[in-house]
């Protein structure tokens, strides 16, 4: 039986748990590792595996990132309604990749939104989002799991006025499917 390896940036619970989850819909067993124990955990395999990375944006380091991606989307639309945010009011994206990396990822949430979505990061290739988010602005982590980040970026616009900082993506249901998309698909592809 193949088995679902995901990779995140780091050891946490999101990443576990959406693992789980994925796992769980697939009825495949599954391991939750990070970058630097891949080649560790593909050991410990052993057999066949599909390596799935947790990431957002392309790193260029371990495969195609979830993201961007519509479930991605509609899974900040969640955490923003959940957070107090109207649908429809503008909305500031917040990631820690270059801009030009989170563009398509605020396409996506316009459209799951309705509502027009700006782009800030935490990436020195700015814009910060103290340059974006204004009085009242609604902000939507680009962000798979708490941590350092997240709090940089809710200390970082509740400074600017931000009037609401929606909680990071996490172990969304959709998040799994979507995991649980890329199992299938790659899968399919090798069996081709």
């Amino acid at each position: 039986m193949t088995t679902l390896v995901t990779v995140a940036e780091g050891s946490c619970p999101v990443a576990r748990e959406v693992t789980r989850r994925a796992a769980s819909a697939l009825g495949v067993p599954a391991v939750a590792t990070w970058g630097a124990d891949l080649p560790a955990a593909l050991r410990r395999v052993g057999g066949s595996s599909v390596v799935v990375p947790l990431l957002l944006v392309d790193d260029g380091a371990v495969g195609r990132a979830l993201g961007p991606h519509p479930l991605l989307a509609a899974a900040q639309a969640s955490r923003l309604l959940a957070a107090g945010a109207r649908p429809g009011r503008p909305v500031v994206l917040v990631g820690t990749a270059p801009v030009a990396r989170l563009e398509r990822a605020a396409t996506l949430l316009a459209d799951t939104w309705t509502g027009p979505v700006q782009v800030a990061t935490l990436h020195p290739d700015g814009p910060a989002p103290a340059e974006v988010v204004r009085t009242g602005s609604v902000v939507a982590p680009y962000l798979l799991a708490p941590g350092p980040a997240h709090d940089r970026i809710r200390a970082e616009a509740t400074a600017a006025g931000a009037a609401v900082v929606a909680d990071p993506i996490g172990a969304h249901r959709f998040v799994a499917d979507l995991v649980a998309r890329r199992f299938r698909a790659i899968v399919h592809a090798t069996a081709a």
